[in-house]
């Protein structure tokens, strides 16, 4: 027997998850914990002439911002796709156990 909230949930996730598999999707609403792992990365490169000085010219002299700003968005897109894969896989894993409980009763 399916409480009301696995009830729900069944009738939810099987409205909606097909557009919740869509990249564009993940892409757009997982980007707040892929910008999470981004962001500090930038803060931490450019606040660096203000607390550690030789740190700062040597990062200036090797590597261009622009490379550095790309590969961080990089990055942020990548979390946010496999964070909401993985949202998905485990939704899409208690929805089949749940589906699986029904059919055994």
């Amino acid at each position: 027997m399916l409480t009301e909230k696995e009830q729900q949930f069944i009738k939810h996730w099987e409205a909606t998850r097909d557009s919740q598999k869509k990249l564009s999707n993940q892409l757009l609403f997982g980007i707040p914990v892929g910008l999470l792992f981004g962001v500090p990365v930038l803060l931490i490169l450019f606040s660096g002439k203000f607390w550690y000085t030789r740190a700062d010219t040597v990062a200036n002299s090797k590597a261009s911002p622009v490379v550095l700003v790309v590969a961080v968005v990089i990055i942020a897109a990548f979390v946010a796709i496999f964070y909401k894969r993985h949202q998905w896989d485990m939704k899409e894993q208690y929805y089949k156990h749940l589906k699986s409980k029904i059919k055994d009763q």
